[in-house]
């Protein structure tokens, strides 16, 4: 599952991260990092995922 998420996260980096962890602090993070930059969304993302 983590594998399809990490996925989803290159594709959509806040869909990953509304995936693992809701609607939360991290979320609204991976939003702003998004926006300044596809790649910071990514790597946040994937470090979210890859953290539990």
């Amino acid at each position: 599952m983590d594998l399809l998420r990490i996925l989803i996260a290159i594709l959509l980096p806040p869909l990953g991260v509304f995936l693992q962890e809701g609607i939360g602090k991290h979320f609204w993070i991976n939003i702003v990092l998004t926006l300044f930059g596809y790649i910071p969304g990514i790597v946040h993302a994937v470090y979210i995922i890859a953290k539990k």
